[in-house]
């Protein structure tokens, strides 16, 4: 017997031929996501791996990348190539990374000369700056002329260009340098009488300022004394290094930026000429001019862009670090740990201090039988102060350890960045490092008015007098404000106490230098807070010193690094905060953020400050800071 398939009848057929072609597409589109996958991975393997670029003889290095000078790349090496391979700039440069390229080029007998390019350059402070400026002046030492340009130069960013021998600017460029300020928004009216959120400070150290944004309308007469004094220090270090470079007074020089807005106005608003005027360029060119007298002076070389023999920044530095893999080199090693940002509690990523994954690198150089000595690099204004106490018992581990340990201080290391220094060997800073700040607060923010605003109230019983006390949305109890006070107390006497022990003083005479007050690097080592100056290469070579490991061949510098987040978890980041990203995802419009960003520079680092006291610690109830809002 023989049976016949039954027939499907056409709304089946079609279904069916519908859901062929859906499941067709749906293959065809993952084997296409998949290869792209693959390719742009093999671009960023294979692109990566690329041969060093070949350095001939009258060669000019240019430094001209558009990034911030960072201590540490708060990115993972994958995204960094990807982003590469897809033709983007990089948007941070490591201070080694440029250190490492400027030395090589000062020994490099085919590097005639170097174009810096610094007017597209960010920078979080003048210690850094300073740090490339002796590099710069080494390179010099050797006979490397150096050219500098900019369409327009920022203050900061002309520190660095007048590190050149020539500097010009565009003709309908400028330079103007202004001076130094340190201004913040003050909450206490919009929180307290407009939002009825009261914020309640304990501190110790009447220029303990870091808080006052909170309690008051305007700074303190104890944070502008401090304020001024220490700006005032940075100040005429600046003036001073720009007129030895520029072969000027520093009194005429500080005279002429007083009298600025006279003098531009004499120059028919022409800030170009102006600078001129001041001696604070050699010339007006445009760019292409400036390569014309680079191939002038050099090799000239039709196929490359400027027409003059030239190796570009990033070449040059993939050849420099291409010599001999780190896991392969048996020498003893210095290993440098980098704390950069604020320090917070449990583990952070790259880029930034947590107290315990700081303390876990620290540990790794301490167990590694490789490591002989340590270099904490430090560029944190503090934070958590339990989390800056789990740090420096990790140094005192190395020590203990037998290892050296010798902390660089780079723009900043106040508050909890001191406290996590204070008991190394030797302590290097800059002159204009900013430091001190030795001081702890606490903020208790409190929220019944501003719930009465909207009809609400909070009321219950509890079983003893503290049951709830820490309950934000009942008022300050006097008893809450007492073991608040207390604790921060406590957390003075111990920082006062242990920077004593540290650098062998008397808790008196630290407590003379505290009380929450900042300083520049000079001012510090006059009141014994450091003991060197110098950067990070000086700080190296002291812990080598110390571990007796020798000449400088025989050791190595080794980073001790954390590892990155995922790629996903960056690009999502990027995504968010990207045009498309905020109208999907409910943000306000790009021009309003851009608004409140110029109006309100410091207000997301202040309320990020606000956030991480709400936030809640496990088993802490009372969460001491030691953090400073110190900069410009």
């Amino acid at each position: 017997m023989s049976t016949t398939p039954q027939r499907r009848g056409p709304i089946a057929r079609t279904m069916i031929g519908i859901w062929d072609g859906m499941n067709f597409v749906r293959r065809l589109v993952l084997n296409l996501l998949f290869f792209l996958l693959l390719l742009l991975l093999l671009v960023v393997v294979f692109g990566s791996r690329s041969a060093p670029v070949a350095v001939k003889q009258g060669t000019a290095l240019v430094i001209a990348p558009q990034a911030q000078l960072v201590e540490q790349f708060s990115t993972d090496s994958f995204t960094r190539s990807l982003e590469t391979a897809m033709g983007r700039e990089p948007s941070q440069v490591q201070l080694r990374d440029l250190l490492a390229v400027l030395a090589a080029a000062k020994d490099d007998d085919n590097i005639d000369r170097v174009l810096l390019r610094v007017d597209r350059m960010a920078f979080s402070g003048y210690a850094s700056i300073r740090e490339v400026a002796d590099a710069i002046a080494e390179l010099r030492a050797e006979g490397k002329q150096v050219v500098a340009f900019g369409e327009y130069f920022t203050q900061a960013q002309y520190l660095l260009a007048a590190q050149a021998d020539e500097v010009y600017i565009d003709p309908e460029g400028g330079v103007l340098l202004e001076g130094l300020a340190n201004h913040r928004q003050y909450y206490r009216e919009g929180l307290q009488d407009k939002l009825g959120v009261d914020i309640h400070l304990f501190k110790v150290g009447e220029y303990k300022s870091a808080a006052e944004p909170y309690i008051l309308d305007a700074a303190s007469p104890e944070a502008k004394e401090a304020d001024l004094f220490w700006m005032n220090d940075v100040w005429q270090r600046f003036v001073a290094d720009i007129a030895a470079r520029r072969s000027l007074e520093p009194a005429a020089l500080n005279a002429s930026i007083n009298d600025a807005a006279n003098g531009i106005v004499a120059a028919n608003g022409d800030l170009a000429q102006y600078a001129m005027q001041q001696k604070l360029v050699d010339g007006l060119m445009t760019f292409e001019q400036v390569q014309d007298l680079m191939a002038e002076r050099g090799t000239v070389d039709e196929d490359a862009d400027g027409g003059f023999r030239q190796v570009a920044y990033a070449d040059y530095l993939r050849r420099v670090g291409s010599a001999m893999p780190a896991a392969a080199d048996p020498r003893p090693q210095v290993a440098v740990v980098v704390a950069q940002g604020a320090i917070m509690g449990g583990t952070q990523p790259a880029g930034a201090v947590g107290g315990e994954s700081t303390a876990a690198l620290l540990r790794e150089a301490r167990d590694d039988d490789n490591v002989q000595a340590v270099v904490l690099r430090v560029d944190s204004p503090g934070g958590e102060v339990f989390a800056s106490e789990q740090i420096r018992r990790e140094v005192l581990g190395l020590k203990d350890a037998g290892k050296p340990v010798v902390v660089s201080f780079a723009n900043v290391a106040a508050s909890g960045g001191y406290w996590i220094s204070m008991d190394a060997d030797r302590i290097y800073a800059d002159e204009s490092t900013i430091t001190g700040s030795i001081g702890i607060f606490g903020l208790v923010p409190t929220f019944p008015r501003a719930l009465e605003k909207i009809g609400v109230r909070t009321d219950g019983v509890g079983t003893t007098p503290m049951a709830g006390v820490f309950d934000v949305s009942r008022p300050l109890t006097p008893e809450l404000g007492q073991i608040v006070q207390s604790v921060i107390d406590k957390g003075y006497r111990d920082f006062t106490g242990k920077v004593a022990q540290g650098r062998e003083r008397t808790v008196e005479q630290i407590d003379e230098v505290a009380r929450g007050r900042v300083w520049t690097g000079a001012q510090a080592k006059e009141r014994g807070l450091v003991d060197e100056f110098g950067g990070i290469r000086a700080a190296v070579a002291d812990a080598a010193a110390r571990a007796d490991l020798g000449d400088a061949g025989s050791w190595r510098v080794r980073y001790i690094e954390s590892s990155p987040s995922t790629p996903f978890s960056r690009w999502f980041g990027g995504f968010a905060q990207s045009r498309l990203g905020m109208s999907l995802l409910g943000g306000d419009s790009a021009l309003a953020q851009v608004l409140l960003a110029r109006a309100m520079p410091n207000a997301t680092q202040d309320l990020q400050m606000l956030e991480r006291v709400l936030a809640p610690a496990p088993g802490a109830q009372v969460k001491a800071l030691a953090y400073c809002f110190c900069g410009f």
